[in-house]
């Protein structure tokens, strides 16, 4: 798993992290980083590992700010700081991206700044729009929640969009996939501010996943925005009833009646894929839901999808999603499991 690289830590004691806050952030965002790491120092010091220091403002350009849903958030003014985390935002559908945008010019602006003085930038989930948006990410490689990441790519041509790594470090710019995200962020300054011994006890206080790499496990397709015209969408429709069959470029194109190199070039201008790759990705998804929802031995679910054996779907499986499929199982198991209650003060 990509890490804050070293060079950005070597600082004064304490380490000084700033928070940027501003106007529809997500709270949660702005306080995850800050709470862990607080969570990591009393593991320290009752484990006996390093307690790290660390000096944590919530700044902002602006006087007073309310966050997403209204929640109002006590800021401090702008420090230089050695490492500066940006919380995402609220990107609900329909959000106008370009007036949200421009109504955080003074943020923008900020980052842009800090990045100007070399000192570590962070993102967390959608703040990499932000990121983007002050130019600190061109020519860059970066992530964010997977299901923006298309948007990203779009709208910032220059950034080298990688839509399944959890979190990515690019010259002193890391930035992090979805939400909880920035607990992986955390463990990993954890780890290298306090040793991997008081990162892996923070993780299992706060029931953390510490052994996370991708965020390939968690993608719902069905929730992707749709990509592709008419003839692409027919070659995955075909491709998806015939999860089976092995794959043949030659069939394939002559069932659409073209040349293997016409089919190829249309596909890849519709979706940015070739075929193949999208019917390893289909196969993949057919393979979590199978092992999300059935008992069946990992050979039959090889079988189910066009592989011949347990050996080629493990090793094709663990180079997509990031688990074996035994451990996919184990962690994404849907079972008829009653809800637990909820507590509600008598009426």
């Amino acid at each position: 798993m990509p890490t804050l690289e070293p060079e950005q830590l070597h600082t004064p004691s304490p380490l000084r992290i700033g928070v940027l806050a501003y106007p529809g952030c997500l709270a949660s965002e702005v306080f995850g980083v800050p709470d862990l790491l607080m969570i990591s120092s009393h593991v320290a010091r009752a484990s006996g590992g390093v307690s790290a220091p660390y000096e944590v403002s919530i700044v902002s350009p602006r006087r007073r700010i309310a966050a997403s849903g209204g929640v109002p958030i006590a800021v401090t003014p702008l420090r230089e700081v050695d490492l500066l985390i940006v919380a995402g935002f609220e990107l609900a559908p329909g959000l106008d991206l370009d007036a949200t945008l421009a109504s955080l010019a003074p943020e923008v602006a900020a980052i842009r700044a800090h990045r100007k003085g070399g000192a570590a930038l962070v993102t967390i989930c959608v703040g990499a729009f932000l990121a983007a948006e002050a130019g600190v990410l061109d020519g860059r490689q970066a992530t964010t929640s997977w299901l923006f990441a298309d948007a990203l790519a779009r709208r910032y041509s220059s950034v080298d969009v990688r839509a399944e790594n959890l979190t990515i470090t690019d010259a002193g710019v890391t930035t992090t996939a979805a939400f909880s995200a920035m607990y992986d962020l955390a463990l990993n300054l954890i780890r290298q501010c306090s040793g991997a011994a008081v990162a892996r006890l923070t993780a299992r206080i706060a029931l953390l996943d510490d052994a996370r790499c991708t965020q390939a496990p968690y993608v719902e397709p069905q929730l992707l925005p749709d990509a592709g015209a008419a003839f692409s969408a027919s070659v995955k429709r075909w491709l998806d009833q015939h999860l089976r069959s092995s794959y043949h470029l030659p069939s394939l194109a002559a069932q659409f009646h073209v040349s293997t190199r016409t089919l190829l070039r249309r596909f890849r201008a519709d979706t940015g894929q070739t075929p193949l790759e999208y019917l390893q990705a289909s196969r993949m998804r057919r393979a979590r839901a199978l092992l999300e929802t059935t008992d069946l031995a990992i050979s039959a679910v090889a079988a189910a999808v066009g592989y011949q054996d347990a050996g080629t779907l493990t090793k094709i499986f663990t180079r997509h999603i990031g688990r074996r499929p035994t451990d996919y199982r184990s962690a994404f198991r849907r079972r008829g499991v009653p809800p637990a209650p909820v507590l509600l003060p008598p009426s």
